[in-house]
């Protein structure tokens, strides 16, 4: 079996469509589904089975769940405007350190989320060490911490970090104003409306300031390759490596719609 936590969500619903597209639906999700609209999600996936966080943990407390074959740990608060720290850190930092330790006692590879956010501000660079990384929230000091924890330990089965950088498509609905700016600029379209854009400061153009944007099957493709790969353990960014302007994304979604 398969676990994606988070499964329920942008990414993670979008793991369980690749791996049905496979021939795999023995998944099983693991979510909260406080925010009901993110079944959504899912409507068109086929699992095995649907557990709550909180369930979850308990089976792994206590050892009870089926032989698994991987864990894809794609839950957490991506709230970037969160400032609840103690949340935070419950569910982004301590959940990720359960389920790794637990995937070490069973040796089953475990490809967890992390966040190009741990890089700050960018000044000093995008490079997987610890030179270059300086969070500037509370959301990126969680990701960060975590990672400097793994970092630490001596592992018996493959674990993956992947720090996201602006992923975009499908399944973002749910995630409001934390969704990719191609989501937004998107829905300004259809409603007729002007599309916004930062405009001119620092030295940019309006709407040449620019991201790394990686679309989601690109994103899943690098989990599904790690997953193949399981002698590959490490932190690894996740994205195009190319900077684009925002200008760039308005113009294609204008030329595609």
């Amino acid at each position: 079996m398969i676990i994606i936590t988070g499964g329920a969500g942008f990414i993670g619903s979008n793991l369980a469509l690749a791996l049905n597209k496979r021939g795999i639906d023995d998944i099983l999700i693991v979510d909260n589904l406080t925010i009901g609209k993110k079944f959504i999600n899912l409507s068109s996936t086929k699992i095995a089975d649907f557990m709550d966080l909180d369930d979850f943990r308990q089976r792994i407390f206590h050892n009870n769940l089926p032989n698994i074959d991987v864990i894809f740990h794609l839950g957490a608060c991506s709230d970037t405007t969160e400032w609840n720290g103690k949340y935070m850190m419950e569910n982004n930092y301590q959940v990720s350190k359960e389920l790794f330790i637990w995937c070490q006692q069973q040796s089953i590879p475990y490809i967890y989320a992390s966040s190009a956010s741990v890089y700050g501000d960018g000044t000093k660079g995008f490079s997987e060490n610890i030179e270059c990384e300086k969070p500037l929230n509370v959301y990126a000091y969680s990701k960060w911490l975590f990672d400097q924890w793994v970092r630490r330990q001596k592992l018996s089965s493959q674990v993956v970090g992947l720090r996201y950088f602006n992923v975009y498509g499908p399944n973002e609905q749910h995630k409001e104003h934390m969704a990719s700016v191609a989501y937004h600029l998107m829905q300004q379209y259809r409603r007729g409306e002007k599309l916004k854009l930062f405009g001119e400061y620092d030295g940019y153009a309006a709407g040449e300031q620019k991201r790394d944007f990686i679309y989601v099957d690109d994103a899943i493709n690098v989990n599904l390759w790690f997953w193949e790969n399981p002698h590959i353990s490490g932190i690894f960014n996740c994205g195009t490596g190319q900077a684009q302007a925002f200008n760039d994304i308005a113009y294609a979604i204008q030329g595609a719609l």
